[in-house]
């Protein structure tokens, strides 16, 4: 058996018989890997990252991956709203997908966490956790955004199986159901002209003093949603399923579903560091081709606000084109 399929058959034989939600490497980096170039590093190999390589790994392009096996959907039972996948768990995705990708030869995973990236004259160096280092024309960062969970009992535990930030993903299952919104100001009114198309029984927990304007609170009262302004005390739930929301006054509602915005920051500082600029959202800056302001690194997956694995496949296979576009024009524009 070759090395190449030794590695394919290793990667979906271990990772099927391993917890689902964790992208596992099996991949034996060779010495070679050690003074070879490669086309692109994709740093974060979960959907965007995946689909970013594929796109390479169909032009021949030397690729590899690096990923720390810590998707932020993690804990996600089921994805939705994603068309020949809906009602797949994201692990069961993400392992065909890697099964998939690792048929092109040119593609390497490897499970480590990038740690640094410098750039010489025009390659990038990047060094692992692990202390591995390795040689790049182009970087590319899949590695997302990390939700910062608010310190209410129960959130953390909830997220991603019953609170839920997405109403395409996850709306569907939890229609006609109690149902909450945990936000204030236009985010939770923007989530209530969502959410009310899916059930009537819809309350909006501002955690204080409500702030809405005239035609919002007016808008709000027509569609007989109820705003409740005490502080959220906890949330009551089983093994992630809400039960109650908990509120200051000692009151209690019972909840199926809970949609919420928490606050994010980038997964890795590395892009910071390289200088790359991010929006007032805190997400990264990327033009058409998903280049980021810095020549020759790129980012995909969470660089829109609409959070989703359908926009993460679309926005890696986006970098995946326009990085072997530009090696394309760089060697075409060499030849003699």
């Amino acid at each position: 058996m070759n090395r190449r399929k030794f590695i394919i058959e290793s990667s979906i034989l271990a990772s099927t018989a391993l917890f689902s939600g964790t992208l596992l490497s099996f991949t034996h980096l060779d010495e070679a890997c050690a003074t070879e170039i490669f086309d692109v590093v994709i740093i974060g190999g979960s959907y965007s990252g995946l689909s970013a390589a594929m796109a390479l790994g169909r032009s021949l392009r030397n690729v590899l991956i690096i990923d720390n096996g810590m998707p932020s959907n993690r804990k996600t039972p089921h994805s939705h709203n994603f068309i020949t996948q809906d009602g797949e768990t994201p692990g069961d995705i993400t392992r065909v997908a890697k099964a998939q990708v690792l048929t092109y030869e040119t593609v390497l995973f490897h499970q480590d966490t990038a740690i640094n990236v410098l750039k010489t004259s025009n390659i990038f160096t990047v060094t692992t956790q692990s202390g591995k280092v390795f040689s790049a024309k182009k970087v590319l960062f899949a590695t997302g955004l990390k939700d910062i969970m608010p310190a209410i009992p129960g959130f953390s535990d909830c997220w991603g199986i019953s609170i839920l930030h997405c109403p395409y993903c996850h709306g569907y299952e939890v229609k006609n159901q109690e149902t909450g919104i945990l936000g204030n100001g236009s985010l939770a009114f923007h989530y209530a002209q969502l959410v009310s198309n899916l059930t009537h029984k819809l309350h909006i927990f501002t955690n204080g003093q409500a702030d809405f304007n005239t035609e919002q609170q007016q808008l709000i009262r027509q569609n007989k949603i109820s705003v409740v302004t005490q502080k959220v005390l906890a949330l009551e739930h089983h093994n992630g399923r809400l039960i109650k929301i908990h509120l200051e006054d000692h009151s209690s509602y019972p909840l199926t579903a809970l949609y919420a915005r928490p606050a994010f920051e980038q997964h890795s500082k590395i892009p910071m560091v390289l200088g790359c600029t991010k929006n007032e959202q805190g997400l990264l800056v990327v033009d058409s081709n998903q280049q980021t302001n810095i020549f020759g690194i790129y980012a995909c997956g969470d660089t829109s606000a609409f959070r989703s694995v359908a926009t993460a496949v679309a926005t890696g296979s986006q970098a995946g084109a326009a990085i072997n576009m530009a090696l394309s024009t760089e060697n075409f524009n060499l030849k003699e």
